[in-house]
């Protein structure tokens, strides 16, 4: 049967292709030992490496300061979404065939939840990977030496006479591995498991006067497990496409917070997922609250999809989260220590959640049997938080047969 063992050759073609991405995406080891990233942070932001003549430093700025950028970029690396439970090819047992077939001629979107389990016995494999660049913190651009960390200004002046400033990239490459069974038509239980890699460049200058002088530098990489997320799904109502369902996960604290890899404490998401379909065209949307852990919340996300042809589908969608406890960071004014007259810059937190948006477009495309290649681009849409530039994610999935 030549079609039948072209299709095989191209099934192992496939799967070496994904030996390769895992072998290329898998997070690199530094080879000597280095201190935990929150302590490179810190290191980079309270440092003084040279003594430049200026006011006795307020070292309760220079704490408060890194203890604020440490807990914001931790829940913004955090708090970072991964994809929908929902495998791209879902199935139903036609009781006149006494087979199973497909329920939905739609792959689903990426991230947002829809309502169709994969079906009875059968499991689904993806693996995605993407990298990110963190360009502002709170509308404050990280690399281009002007965030002001910390400062000293006199009251009667209207700029600050010693400003320390940062200049900082923050990069990130994810590679994310899935499983989804079906433990019934209606029930799923799955498990996503990310692999992390954070890169970390900075260099913090003090001006005193107009003189500059580099107090500190650090280059740092971290890689290891982040969360392991454990999560089941339930379809309530509905057939074919449209329907009703719940979805409960638990985000366990596999990565190490010390190296802003993971949270740190165990979390717990309820989510309700409504999906509608009607031809090639299909709508959902998944409302949600994240309870303990680092960053409890609410979430929501929508999506529509349209099946442009019988392999392919197209996607957008759009993603938002609240995170509570999380807040801004504004630059506050308090009176220096010790000298009268004179007022210390410091970030602090301010406000008590953080609210961003993001919006997402791409394609599924059903290249052999059940092998499904998926392509998306995240599109920033506000500047609260850790705001990355766009990013691009690549990935692949693959359904097998139960017995």
């Amino acid at each position: 049967m030549p079609c039948a063992e072209g299709g095989v050759r191209r099934s192992g073609r496939i799967g070496a292709a994904v030996a390769c991405l895992l072998l290329v995406a898998l997070p690199r080891h530094a080879a000597a030992q280095q201190a935990p990233l929150a302590d490179v942070l810190s290191f980079l932001l309270t440092n003084r490496g040279v003594q430049s003549g200026d006011f006795e430093r307020d070292v309760a700025a220079a704490r408060a300061t890194a203890d604020t950028m440490s807990r914001l970029l931790l829940i913004q690396l955090s708090t970072q979404p991964v994809s929908a439970a929902s495998p791209g090819f879902v199935y139903r047992l036609n009781p006149a065939l006494g087979a199973p077939q497909r329920a939905s001629a739609s792959f689903g979107p990426f991230f947002t939840e829809r309502s169709l389990t994969t079906g009875a016995g059968r499991l689904t494999l993806g693996a995605s990977f993407t990298a990110r660049r963190y360009t502002t913190l709170d509308g404050r651009d990280l690399d281009d030496g002007t965030f002001v960390t910390s400062g000293n200004q006199f009251r009667d002046e209207s700029a600050p006479f010693d400003a320390e400033t940062l200049s900082m990239t923050l990069e990130s490459q994810t590679l994310t591995a899935s499983a989804t069974y079906g433990l019934h038509d209606r029930v799923d239980l799955g498990v996503v498991v990310p692999f992390v890699t954070i890169d970390l460049r900075g260099q913090r200058t003090n001006t005193y006067r107009g003189s500059s002088d580099v107090q500190a530098t650090a280059d740092a990489t971290a890689s290891g497990i982040g969360d392991v997320a454990v999560r089941g799904k339930v379809r309530l109502l509905g057939e074919h496409g449209s329907g009703l369902a719940s979805i409960a996960e638990v985000q366990l604290p596999t990565g190490r917070d010390e190296d802003l890899l993971g949270a740190g404490s165990t979390s717990a998401l309820v989510a309700m997922v409504v999906s509608g379909e009607a031809g090639v065209i299909a709508g959902h949307g998944t409302v949600g609250a994240t309870l303990g852990g680092l960053s409890p919340g609410f979430q929501y996300r929508g999506a529509f999809t349209a099946n442009v042809a019988r392999q392919l589908t197209l996607v957008g969608e759009l993603i938002g989260r609240t995170v509570d406890a999380a807040g801004r960071v504004a630059l506050t004014r308090v009176p220096h220590p010790t000298i009268v007259g004179v007022d210390t810059l410091r970030l602090l937190p301010e406000g008590d959640s953080t609210q961003n948006a993001q919006a997402v477009v791409g394609a599924k495309w059903n290249i052999a049997r059940t092998w499904l290649l998926g392509a998306h681009l995240i599109l920033p849409l506000t500047d609260e938080g850790l705001k990355p530039s766009r990013a691009f994610v690549i990935g692949l999935e693959y359904s097998l047969a139960g017995r």
